[in-house]
Formats: structure tokens, sequence, C-alpha cells
């Protein structure tokens, strides 16, 4: 047997001793975990986002797809094999603003969008291992000359509604004195259009974000991403808080995918080759931090790497 079967064995027997947990309390305990949900359901909701492309955006018609969605349909497959039967995947739209109270309470089971793990969050959700690391930066027209944060005195910043990228940028050093309005859009395609149609000088967000929108934009070319880095930042799937069996199987399934060079491959596909909708790349390499959480996987938030 090799080391990620016996591996996976051993997760098995201890997931399997989640579902026969004896007397009263391990029976309540037993009935709150997504494990016994999903088993007693043959369903399992994957929140996803429409706009966040690579990492997860729609295709119109129920149909979802990106980076996180790949790693979220193997985890479901691992949580199958666990459970021990078929589980039907019901996909379920969430925003920046209400993706963490779906979770808490029950109406999404795996978050599968571009959740930034910090310290404050997991007070009140779960975060599987590290699966991608952004930048937050700014994306702006080309022709607007705007090349720093020092450039945006007394311009319009958009941001999306729910995210933490403008209160970065307000905290950055560069920005002290930098005086600037605040639009909002609801998504990060209403975001960007923001800044695409001239309310907005520039959009503040992950770089992969911004890259994506980019990406399918009109004419890619007429946009550019700029400015000093304000943050680097964790992205994870997330999940219920105090679900060990949860939180073994999300654990265990990226580790090894990224064992095993299967999610190295789902990153080249979604991030240095065409996708859809346009058939264009967003042509972003895989950055050394990443690489190096790929060699070392965990799950620290956001402030571990402010350190």
């Amino acid at each position: 047997m090799n080391r990620i079967s016996a591996q996976f064995s051993s997760l098995a027997a201890a997931l399997a001793m989640g579902f026969t947990l004896a007397g009263p309390a391990g029976q309540a305990h037993a009935q709150t975990t997504t494990l016994k949900k999903v088993q007693d359901s043959g369903e399992i909701v994957m929140g996803v986002r429409e706009s966040s492309s690579p990492l997860s955006f729609t295709l119109g018609n129920n149909q979802f797809a990106g980076y996180h969605i790949d790693l979220c349909l193997a985890i479901i497959k691992k949580i199958s094999d666990t459970v021990g039967k078929p589980v039907n995947v019901k996909y379920t739209p969430v925003t920046s603003q209400n993706r963490i109270p779906l979770t808490q309470n029950g109406t999404v089971d795996l978050e599968c969008g571009s959740t930034t793990n910090n310290a404050t969050r997991q007070k009140d959700v779960s975060f599987g291992l590290t699966t991608y690391v952004t930048e937050v930066r700014m994306a702006v027209k080309a022709k607007s000359g705007i090349t720093n944060i020092s450039q945006l005195n007394g311009k319009t910043v958009a941001t999306t509604t729910g995210t933490t990228s403008v209160q970065t940028l307000r905290k950055h050093k560069a920005a002290e004195k930098v005086q600037f309005k605040e639009v909002f859009g609801k998504d990060h395609a209403d975001s960007f259009l923001l800044m695409e149609s001239g309310r907005a000088d520039a959009f503040v967000m992950d770089d992969n974000i911004l890259a994506g929108l980019i990406a399918n934009a009109k004419d890619p070319k007429e946009f550019k991403i700029v400015g000093e880095v304000l943050s680097v930042e964790p992205i994870a799937v997330m999940f219920r808080k105090d679900d060990p069996g949860m939180k073994r199987v999300v654990d265990f399934t990226i580790r090894e995918m990224m064992q095993n060079g299967e999610l190295d491959k789902i990153y080249k596909k979604w991030f240095q080759s065409p996708i859809p909708p346009k058939n264009t790349s967003v042509n972003l390499a895989m950055g050394n931090t990443l690489k190096a959480l790929f060699k070392a996987p965990n799950d620290n938030p956001m402030e571990a790497y402010a350190k």
C-alpha cells in the first residue's frame, strides 16, 4: 500500500467513526456534521461566484467553471467515496456580502469562490489548505497614466461590496496622504464596469480577479494591472466551523492533489491556457509563494503573511 493509499484508509476509518458515535451526545454531534448531512440527503451545496474568473464564474444556464470549481468537484468526489454513496451537487451563487452567513447557517456546505482566509473570518468559518495566493493591486485603463497609489489623489476608486480591498488600500503607507472617493459594485463584474465606463478611475481587487475580468473585456489591451502590492492574501475554500470530519476530507484531498501534480495541472488549465467564454488566457504564472505552499501546505490566515 503506498503512502497516499494508507493515508486515505486511515482517513476513511476515522471518518467512519464519526457516523457511529455512541450515546446521545455523539448522536447529536453526528447530526450536525456536513458529512452526516450529505450522507443522509445525498446532496451537497456548493457556493459559487458568478464573476470571480478564473477561480469561480458562471457560464450561464446554471453552469459554473474555474480553478476552485474543479478543485471542489474533486473534494466532493472524495466526500462521495467517504460517505459511500453518489452525491448530487447543487450550485448556489453567493456574493461577497452573503457567502459567510450562508456558510454559517448551513445553506452552503462548501464555498468554492475567491475568499481570503483571515483571522477575523476564522472566528466564524473554517478554511481548507491555501490553494491560491493573490496580490491585491489595481486595474486601470491603459491610457489613464495611473501607475501607482499616489496618483489616486482626487480620483474615484471602485471596489466590491463586502470585500476588504479598499480598507487595505487606505492602510497602505503609500496612501497616507492620498484622498480618493469610493464607489461600490454589487459584484466584481459590476465594479469592473464602473472603471470601464469611466465612473471610477481604478478598481482595487485581487490580481487574479482583475486579470480574469480584463481577459474577458471587449478589448483586453485597453486595461492593465498597476501599482504597489497592497497585500498578499491566501485564498481557500470555506465550510462550516467546528466540523473536523469535513476539515479532514477537504485538506486530505487538497494535499493529495498537490502531491500528485493534479492541482498544478488544474492551475495551468485555468491560469495559463485559453478559458471560456472568450477562449482567452489570464496568463498568470504560479507565484513563488504558492509554489512553496504546494510543497508545504498550510491554512495560515492572511495576518501570517504580513510578518
